[in-house]
């Protein structure tokens, strides 16, 4: 069991990117296979903003291209999407006790480490290392490493 960033999404996505043929491979596979992987509709909407965006992307797509590429993801037989519970406000207040200095750019991971959390999940394949300041996840990077 696993979650898979937005970077890796992208990577896959983004043809012109050095990642592009280990993630897309990573994708793949993933799709076929029984085993559970999840993704949050907070990195599916973050996926969405970087995809369809001019100025990160050389060929930035259309919304409707980003939207077909996750819902090929959804038709996958072990992806789910991770959802906040009751518990979700409970927590985040154990998180933000626990780690120090959250602020900015980072609230998004730590969204995504409190689902992670609440649905007891460790393992994360990104290649953002802010994920490494929340001591309870166990992020793998997909270039140096298999999920």
């Amino acid at each position: 069991m696993f979650v898979v960033d937005t970077n890796v999404l992208v990577y896959a996505a983004d043809e012109s990117a050095p990642e592009h043929a280990r993630c897309r491979s990573l994708i793949e596979g993933w799709r076929r296979r029984q085993g559970a992987w999840y993704l949050t509709w907070g990195i599916c909407y973050e996926f969405l903003r970087v995809v369809t965006h001019a100025r990160v992307m050389r060929h930035p797509w259309t919304i409707g291209e980003g939207v077909r590429f996750l819902s090929a993801l959804q038709d996958s037989p072990g992806l789910n999407i991770l959802v906040a519970t009751e518990r979700h406000a409970l927590v985040l207040a154990e998180i933000v006790a626990e780690v120090p200095g959250l602020s900015g750019n980072i609230i998004h991971d730590t969204q995504t480490a409190a689902l992670m959390r609440e649905h007891g999940i460790r393992r994360i394949c990104t290649r953002d290392t802010d994920f490494h300041r929340f001591t309870f996840l166990e992020p793998i990077d997909p270039i140096t490493a298999e999920p």
